[in-house]
């Protein structure tokens, strides 16, 4: 599955941390999180905001790709090993944290309308995006499909996001069991009602998701 700069400088970034703790700590490093299916327990569990996020990439005026965040992503997981198709998730993501490279775009992104008009994008004090499943479908030994309903700027719409399972073990730290899954899928931002400056800005807009959930 395809991975996103984000979501590979996330990752980079955070093994790095880790690796540096243990190593002053004098333990070897070691990976605690491996793909390994039969590590995966049953339960509900809840996402680590710091460690979760939602990267967006859409195309500028035909020349380039631009890319974006929303972290600190919240929500619920309950899973079922046995049972795919029984599990669900329930995940809200910060609109109004939305980050990008340029302090420009950031606060343009979040703008209130010219003159009384609509905002180009999301406005001030956007509400949180929703999204929750309706059904998963198991695709592979580690991949699913997760079908859903996604809320954003007052509009709902189906939306199917492929999954990956990426690892499952121990936090090293708090000692938690901790699952970890990344996802993509693309949407239609004008179907949320999020249309501005399409086409010069792609209306298609790429997501990829990277969350860990912890066992509660």
């Amino acid at each position: 599955m395809r991975k996103s700069i984000l979501a590979l400088v996330a990752t980079a970034g955070g093994m790095a941390l880790t690796y540096g703790a243990l190593n002053a700590q004098g333990t070897p490093p070691q990976l605690p999180g491996v793909a390994d299916a039969t590590r995966v327990s049953a339960g509900t569990y809840a996402t680590d905001p710091a460690h979760s996020l939602v990267g967006w990439r859409a195309n500028h005026f035909g020349f380039n790709d631009y890319f974006g965040i929303f972290g600190d992503v919240t929500g619920t997981l309950v899973l079922d090993p046995a049972n795919i198709g029984a599990s669900s998730v329930d995940v809200t993501i910060p609109i109004a944290s939305v980050t990008t490279a340029s302090a420009g775009l950031t606060a343009h992104l979040t703008r209130a309308g010219q003159n009384g008009g609509n905002p180009d994008f999301f406005g001030p004090e956007p509400a949180p995006a929703h999204f929750v499943s309706t059904m998963v479908h198991s695709t592979g030994a580690n991949t699913a499909h997760i079908m859903g309903n996604l809320t954003m700027n007052g509009q709902t719409h189906p939306v199917t996001v492929q999954a990956e399972f990426v690892g499952a073990g121990t936090h090293p730290f708090n000692q938690k069991v901790t699952i970890g899954f990344e996802g993509t899928t693309t949407i239609n931002r004008s179907e949320w009602g999020l249309g501005g400056f399409v086409p010069l800005v792609s209306d298609a807009v790429d997501l990829t998701i990277s969350v860990a959930f912890e066992k509660q």
